[in-house]
């Protein structure tokens, strides 16, 4: 098995140029450097060094090695501190903000791994234009955002946004509508219907309601808005009551919903995209970078969990 003191002393000939040189920088003694270097020749089955009178440099299994090692030792020095992060702070806790879909469908497993981790989440529910103010004002550790393609959000120099879930946009329409029994709504059967009421956010800077609407209005027309709610079960009640149609996410389609059918919008605009924004790496953070990540990796599994069930749901809608 490698040693990583292999490793080191293979990085540092590479840096220095010879045993000798790469003894010095380690504070080794140079038979201890030749000893880990034949070692990881015997390991490889061939040689890791050409030496010569002025030096030593890497032959091509030498460099394919040090590629690998410089990963292995980042990787090794990043397990190290970040546990003793953890053994120093103990519980970390983690303002996390996030808007209602993403609450309800991902924050409960989120919180239950960042506690297996020992990092405690404190939750706030706010609109993303609220999020975003947040964030960029230091006031969370992290926060869940969404745009959609082409509308970038205003966030500041010194935080990260990163892609966790692609989330679909569906059209809600009643049972009986003359284009519910197609598969799928395409951008020009979109654009035919004008006529029709709207159910809106409360925001006029949405970015699903801004996406619907720049749509019709490039095609010169504009949208009749019946009501404006963040509640997307009052969509969905307008809607089976033939009051009104609205773009919802699949994401937000939980449940059976009588009177309603769900069509996916055949069009690469017509999606949510889900982001978590936090501190950049370079501009640090007050809260523990081990925590960070461990917060993204478990929304990120969160998402994953569940976008099984919610294809499986948008399946059972196109029947």
């Amino acid at each position: 098995m490698a040693d990583l003191r292999q490793f080191e002393a293979l990085k540092a000939v590479h840096a220095e140029g010879s045993v000798t040189a790469a003894a010095r920088r380690l504070g080794w003694g140079q038979p201890t450097v030749d000893y880990h270097l034949k070692n990881l020749e015997r390991l490889v089955g061939s040689p890791v060094l050409l030496r010569s009178p002025r030096g030593s440099r890497l032959t091509p299994v030498g460099m394919l090695l040090l590629e690998r090692a410089h990963q292995i030792l980042t990787l090794s020095e990043r397990a190290i501190a970040d546990a003793r992060e953890f053994g120093e702070l103990g519980r970390v806790r983690l303002r996390l903000g996030t808007f209602a879909t993403a609450a309800a469908s991902i924050l409960p497993f989120v919180a239950a791994s960042a506690d297996d981790l020992g990092i405690e989440i404190d939750a706030s529910v706010e609109e993303v234009p609220t999020l975003v103010d947040r964030i960029n004002r230091g006031a969370l550790d992290a926060a869940l955002v969404y745009t959609v393609p082409g509308y970038e959000l205003p966030i500041r120099p010194g935080l990260e946004a990163m892609e966790v879930y692609r989330d679909p946009l569906m059209l809600a329409l009643p049972t009986g509508h003359p284009l519910a029994a197609r598969a799928s709504i395409d951008l020009a059967t979109l654009l035919s219907l004008p006529g029709e009421r709207w159910v809106f956010a409360t925001s006029t800077d949405d970015a699903i309601d801004r996406v619907l609407a720049d749509a019709f209005a490039a095609d010169g027309q504009v949208l009749d808005i019946a009501i404006r709610t963040d509640d997307f079960q009052v969509l969905l009640g307008m809607t089976a009551a033939r009051m009104a149609i609205g773009v919802i996410p699949r994401l937000a389609t939980t449940a059976e919903h009588p009177g309603i059918v769900l069509r996916p919008i055949d069009d690469p605009s017509f999606v949510r995209s889900i982001l978590v924004v936090t501190p950049s790496p370079e501009e640090g953070s007050r809260r523990p970078s081990a925590a960070i990540r461990h917060l993204v990796a478990a929304v990120r599994d969160g998402f994953a969990a569940v976008r099984t069930g919610a294809e499986g749901r948008a399946a059972d809608h196109r029947l």
